[in-house]
């Protein structure tokens, strides 16, 4: 054994014992599923972060830009930071306030019915069993590339590593293992990547060398590397498709089964709030420095294939070894984080939410649970023997996915008070059939949609329209009436000053450090040394505002202070003592 594969063996027994320890103290259902309730800030902030930054984002977005993208993913506005604070305020907050156990049993309780639950649960079960399909293949792929295992038995590796802590522990053992692996693998990242742009010679340097690089001219550009060849003919070609994606993905950080049910785990709604908030701007922090050492690898080998082994090939050929190393535990890390994420919810959903499992016990729900995270597992394990790996195909796939089957009715449950049972049951159905049934179409080559018509603008008008259409030719009943309006009467231990002034500084954190701290140190260590390489400073060698690059990072100026602005309004109108006074005070008496 050499040190990767003993650094990545000892972090492994580390989850396995916190699982181990995490699981005695389960003895009801919600300590099974949603951690007792009682999870702080750091641990959902923890468990948000590293149930998304998976082998997709080591190993998918960081192929993607390594081959070509790196300007439009570290310049453009990420949809990380909105679809995570916006996802809190108009969805996560209630979702917590209805207790519920998972969330689609959240949909099932708001409209009464049986039948949403279950088409809820079978999409989770669907998506995240997929998705975790790709996290597995992935970290077989980095297990095999350490050791003497074939890639059939680093699979089987990683499937017993995750499986291990997550059937005994459920989510107290998840949040607590992922805090841990989000803190390896933020440590882990930033240091890489600082040391490989040290190794180039600094932040200028590097941009200017990758300027020069022949094999990859654009590489840096806003749209990245575009023109014949490639997916997208024009720069617009390539901003329409990446805003599909964004859309899709935003929607995801908002409502998804995956990163809404941390929610349900916080002690309170103010634990909620934060905790989207700082996990945006660490979460979006992260991976532009994944994406800057992904780019920059391009200096030391512009030619490793698959793609997906960049950031694989980085650490053992760049990086020393204890350093290198820690990058490749951290990056199993983030697989078996995200896998055990995956792996809960659909047992969860397996057993609580689509009408398998009936029996009230507590102890045989438990049992039942854990046997088909057992059964999911195998199925995910055969069906990486047999399926090629496609990483960043099936991880935007998944995304888009989700977003136009989730998002609309998610946001509209709280919002609409005019959104029907059969309104959100078909509106799902339709935002994923209307997604899929194009994607598989495009994929096997039958069709081919301009970047104007991408499946996740598809699934997600459908389901719009159909929530619309459905909602104007039925009822809402008393019951959706009444459980909605009780959703929207904020607890009376929530208005608090104290919890109310320490969120509006995780508000204020995001302002600061996405709106001002980031962009600064986009255009002085990136954009400034790209014009400089490119010819493109002014005259007089100031700066040129007015390049797609610099547009870019002022956008993220606008947008990012725009939603931390936003969720300081809400917190301070809905849970300052004395705005809640003064709203009180101005209703008209009875």
């Amino acid at each position: 054994m050499n040190v990767y594969t003993v650094t990545i063996a000892v972090s492994i027994i580390v989850y396995i014992a916190i699982g181990g320890y995490a699981g005695r103290g389960i003895k009801r259902l919600d300590d099974y599923y949603v951690a007792g309730r009682q999870a702080p800030t750091l641990l959902i902030v923890g468990t948000l972060v590293a149930s998304l930054l998976s082998t997709g984002v080591f190993m998918g977005d960081a192929a993607f830009v390594y081959a070509g993208q790196l300007g439009a993913y570290v310049l453009l506005p990420g949809s990380l930071c909105a679809g995570y604070v916006l996802g809190a305020i108009l969805f996560g907050r209630y979702l917590r306030r209805s207790r519920a156990t998972t969330v689609a049993e959240f949909l099932g309780k708001r409209f009464a019915s049986r039948r949403l639950q279950a088409l809820a649960g079978y999409t989770i079960i669907f998506g995240l069993g997929v998705y975790l399909l790709t996290v597995t293949q992935g970290a077989g792929i980095l297990l095999s590339e350490l050791s003497a295992l074939s890639y059939w038995q680093a699979m089987i590796v990683a499937w017993l590593s995750y499986s291990a802590f997550t059937m005994y522990s459920g989510s107290r053992g998840v949040v607590l293992t992922d805090t841990l692996m989000f803190l390896l693998f933020l440590v882990a990242s930033i240091a890489a990547t600082v040391f490989v742009l040290d190794y180039f010679g600094g932040p200028a340097a590097t941009v200017e060398q990758l300027v020069a690089l022949e094999e990859k001219r654009g590489l840096l550009s806003w749209h990245g590397i575009i023109g014949p060849g490639t997916t997208w003919p024009t720069a617009t070609d390539f901003l329409i498709w990446f805003l599909a994606i964004e859309l899709g993905w935003m929607l995801v950080y908002a409502a998804s089964p995956w990163q809404a049910s941390r929610h349900l785990m916080a002690r309170n709604e103010h634990v909620v709030l934060r905790s989207a908030l700082i996990a945006g701007f660490i979460a979006l922090f992260l991976m532009i420095v994944i994406y800057v050492m992904a780019g920059a690898i391009n200096l030391a080998n512009a030619d490793i294939h698959p793609k997906d082994r960049a950031v694989v090939w980085a650490a053992l050929n760049l990086l020393p070894p204890f350093l290198g190393a820690l990058l490749l535990a951290g990056i199993t890390a983030a697989a078996l984080s995200s896998a055990s994420t995956f792996l809960s919810l659909v047992g969860f959903s397996a057993s609580n939410d689509i009408g398998v499992h009936k029996n009230a016990d507590e102890a045989s729900a438990l049992r039942f649970s854990r046997s088909m995270m057992l059964a999911t597992g195998f199925v995910v394990l055969v069906a990486g023997m047999i399926f090629p790996p496609d990483i960043f195909g099936l991880l935007i796939f998944i995304g888009t996915v989700f977003g136009s089957t989730w998002g609309p009715v998610a946001i509209m449950s709280i919002w609409s008070k005019k959104m029907t049972e059969a309104a959100a049951f078909w509106g799902m159905l339709a935002g994923a059939l209307f997604n899929i049934v194009p994607s598989m179409f495009v994929t096997i080559g039958m069709i081919t949609l301009p970047s104007y018509f991408h499946p996740a603008f598809i699934g997600t008008a459908a389901s719009l329209i159909v929530i619309v259409l459905v909602s104007r030719h039925t009822h809402v009943t008393e019951a959706e009436a009444a459980y909605r309006a009780k959703l929207h009467e904020i607890p009376p231990e929530e208005i608090d000053t104290g919890k109310t002034r320490t969120t509006l500084w995780a508000a204020a954190m995001l302002i600061v450090i996405t709106g001002i701290i980031q962009p600064w140190l986009l255009i002085a260590y990136y954009v400034r040394p790209l014009q400089a390489a490119t010819g493109t400073l002014l005259p007089d060698g100031s700066f040129n505002w007015f390049t797609g690059e610099a547009l870019a990072v002022l956008t993220c100026c606008v947008v990012y202070p725009s939603i931390g602005l936003i969720a300081a309004w809400v917190i301070r109108r809905d849970y300052s003592p004395k705005k809640v006074n003064q709203a009180l005070s101005s209703l008209p008496e009875a």
